[in-house]
């Protein structure tokens, strides 16, 4: 069997896949979506178990993806995922299988999802003030995010990753607390600026929270000096916090793009390949594969899809438009 790279014009290969499980959420974050949330896909268009993990496969084999990481809306809300991370665990023993979530489910799966061979989690927390993570996600659930995380790490998907998005005028005062809490259990925190994916396409560059003013905010607290790993193609940038072992990593999309490091590809849970998180255009292989496309014919396609991936996302491009579809619906 031949198999090819999800190779771009820049010399970029894809190895790392992004798969969206669902649009569904059952938070509203404020960041995210409105508060009677969003009108969500139609099942029928939504990919099966057996189209997901035929995809999936076509992925590993054929294309040589290494590393999958599941994620949504929230992963958790699709039904029989235990047994879907079971299938595609199947596939390969040795691909990297990891999912960003909400960690409300997670204390009564995450020794299941370990089971079945999830071997990390990422879990977005953005406080843990009990009355601001309500302001932020509308819903009073920071108990079941904390147990999740707790349970995660006794499952062993560990290092359990926090994934912290800073508010101006909401949490924005909240970063050395966080970070305190974060080192406190030995999980691994990562600010994330926010960016333009919002479903009410109300992001404003200047409303948001920049890297250097975390750096700004984390260094009245703590010392930071730049890990001595080498980055690759990691999101982050990783920081030593007063010496270490702990550190904690800023993902600065939007004022320190790493377009030229990536290697990721997304695949969104109905069926269309994204080569990039604020691509204008998808391919469809659902479409393909209801139509009795074989798997090379889906591996070609894909692979078509990813040579046209454009150098950056283009946010400071003064013709940047936002994706039509917020990060929901795209997978993170």
């Amino acid at each position: 069997m031949e198999v090819l790279k999800l190779g771009d014009r820049f010399g970029r290969v894809a190895t790392d896949l992004r798969v969206s499980l669902t649009d569904k959420c059952n938070l509203r974050c404020t960041y995210c979506m409105p508060a009677e949330g969003l009108d969500w896909m139609p099942d029928d268009k939504m990919l099966t178990d057996d189209e997901l993990v035929r995809l999936i496969r076509v992925g590993v084999e054929r294309l040589g993806i290494e590393e999958i990481r599941f994620t949504g809306g929230e992963p958790l809300v699709r039904r029989g995922i235990v047994g879907l991370i079971g299938r595609v665990r199947d596939i390969d023993p040795h691909v990297d299988l990891s999912m960003t979530t909400n960690a409300l489910g997670l204390a009564r799966s995450a020794q299941a999802l370990a089971d079945a061979g999830l071997n990390r989690v990422n879990v977005s927390l953005d406080t843990v003030r009990a009355d601001t993570f309500k302001t932020i996600t509308r819903r009073d659930r920071v108990d079941d995010v904390i147990a999740g995380l707790a349970a995660a790490e006794a499952a062993g998907m560990g290092p359990v990753k926090v994934n912290a998005v800073l508010m101006r005028g909401v949490n924005d005062d909240q970063a050395a607390e966080l970070l305190r809490w974060c080192l406190d259990r030995g999980y691994e925190l990562r600010f994330i600026e926010q960016m333009p994916l919002d479903a009410q396409h109300g992001w404003q560059r200047d409303g948001m929270i920049t890297a250097d003013e975390i750096f700004a905010q984390l260094a009245t607290v703590f010392e930071l000096t730049p890990a001595e790993e080498p980055r690759g193609s990691a999101p982050a940038e990783l920081f030593r916090v007063d010496g270490g072992p702990g550190t904690v990593g800023v993902i600065a999309s939007v004022t320190r793009p790493f377009c030229g490091d990536c290697d990721r590809v997304r695949l969104t849970a109905d069926g269309q390949v994204r080569n990039c998180l604020f691509a204008r255009d998808e391919s469809d292989l659902r479409l393909a594969l209801r139509s009795g496309a074989t798997d090379e014919e889906i591996a070609r396609r894909w692979v078509t899809a990813v040579v046209g991936k454009l150098p950056g996302h283009g946010i400071d491009d003064p013709g940047f438009l936002q994706p039509d579809r917020p990060m929901s619906a795209i997978g993170g």
